[in-house]
């Protein structure tokens, strides 16, 4: 199997929005023109918010048809459309529906991605996720080579994102850069809400060795001096 080549974003908004309906809205599928422009311009559950008009649509619909990814039903009076993804791509329902996820809400960590997949297929738990991810990030080439990838981890972030590769190859390396400490002038900005917890736990402990200290007529600076007067300990009254 020859790889697609890569989907316009248009392309992209329009197969994944027919991936989605199929599943959420089955009753009102395939899809009319006018359905799938609704669908593609809705505000939620998309990233980015797009606007695509009728025409876009139906150039896409038409550019989709010719790579086999879109069908076009018959005996309608008015044209409906379906995708045909997992067939094309040789892929189970599950990646498909992970790659449906990524091209309408952008990269997304395992987690989110079995979250927002609730409606397109219940996954068992984030490592049935992330099985299905890495067989779609080490696909052959003679399958067509890799459909995601794994994007490189951000400051603050705790989890790295997946994207999809069919749109073509993604700026890796400006990913690459947010995602190193050096690209901010060398200077790392940890958590605001994690500094301020760790301030808190070293005051805490200060005041705490503090009051010990005060409570054995010692300075803080002085705690070696008990240490040693607690291991050779002298007689007072016989000095």
């Amino acid at each position: 199997m020859n790889a697609l080549r890569s989907l316009t974003p248009v392309e992209q908004r329009v197969l994944g929005t027919l991936m989605e309906k199929a599943r959420t809205v089955p009753d009102s599928y395939p899809l009319s023109l006018n359905l799938v422009v609704t669908g593609c311009n809705q505000k939620s559950s998309r990233e980015p918010v797009m606007q695509v008009s009728e025409p876009e649509a139906q150039q896409a619909l038409d550019d989709l048809k010719g790579l086999s990814l879109v069908v076009e039903s018959q005996g309608s009076r008015v044209a409906r459309w379906e995708h045909n993804l997992p067939r094309v791509l040789a892929v189970p329902d599950q990646s498909a529906a992970l790659l449906g996820l990524l091209m309408l809400r952008g990269p997304q960590t395992a987690g989110e991605l079995r979250i927002n997949a609730e409606r397109w297929h219940r996954f068992a738990d984030i490592s049935s996720v992330e099985g299905f991810l890495n067989e779609l990030a080490e696909r052959a080439p003679e399958k067509g080579g890799p459909l995601v990838v794994l994007l490189p981890r951000r400051p603050g972030e705790r989890e790295a994102r997946w994207a999809h590769l069919l749109g073509g190859l993604i700026a890796i390396e400006s990913e690459a850069a947010s995602a190193s400490p050096e690209s901010d002038g060398g200077r790392f900005d940890p958590e605001p809400e994690r500094i301020d917890r760790l301030e808190a736990e070293l005051a805490a402990l200060q005041a705490t060795v503090a009051r010990l200290c005060a409570a054995l007529g010692l300075s803080p600076a002085g705690r070696e001096n008990a240490a040693d007067h607690a291991t050779n300990p002298v007689d007072k009254e016989n000095p």
